[in-house]
């Protein structure tokens, strides 16, 4: 079995293939900044990349991520007033690791030490139009959906089609 997803930048959609069959398709969000591997710039890098790591598997929808620890769900959290962070990743992380040296791996250009996730956004209205600070957003039930669906090592090519 080889599942690949593919993200369509001028798209703003993730495709989920196995076996060279489409069987997902799902809208997401990635930079409002464009396109760009460079560290600090908070752009979408391109290129071939794979899930390096998968955090929060038994975790709740809307559980807030903050460092990749669990803190609570996001209306706990607000009614609490807890002071929380504008970028804000929920439900699943599918942190992403670059393929391809010099372009997406390793340097000032490393996606994994960018900390490149696939996440759960509480900004579901907004997906679909570029607004995230790198990652790639999702609806929160659709990165759970996609979180059981994938394994650790599952290939991710990340274009500007």
């Amino acid at each position: 079995m080889s599942d690949q997803l593919i993200i369509s930048i001028r798209q703003q959609r993730l495709y989920f293939y196995r076996d060279d069959r489409l069987l997902k398709e799902y809208p997401v969000s990635t930079s409002r900044f464009g396109i760009g591997s460079q560290s600090g710039s908070y752009r979408t890098p391109l290129g071939k990349h794979c899930i390096a790591e998968k955090i929060g598997a038994d975790a709740l929808c809307h559980e807030v991520f903050i460092g990749r620890q669990p803190q609570g769900v996001l209306q706990d959290l607000q009614c609490n007033q807890v002071a929380l962070p504008d970028d804000l990743i929920t439900s699943r992380i599918l942190w992403l690791a670059g393929l391809e040296p010099g372009c997406n791996q390793g340097g000032d250009v490393d996606t994994r030490d960018r900390y490149i996730y696939i996440h759960g956004t509480p900004e579901e209205h907004l997906i679909g139009t570029p607004v995230s600070h790198g990652c790639i957003r999702m609806r929160n039930a659709d990165v759970i959906e996609l979180f059981d669906l994938v394994e650790t090592g599952c290939a991710v090519e990340i274009t500007d089609d």
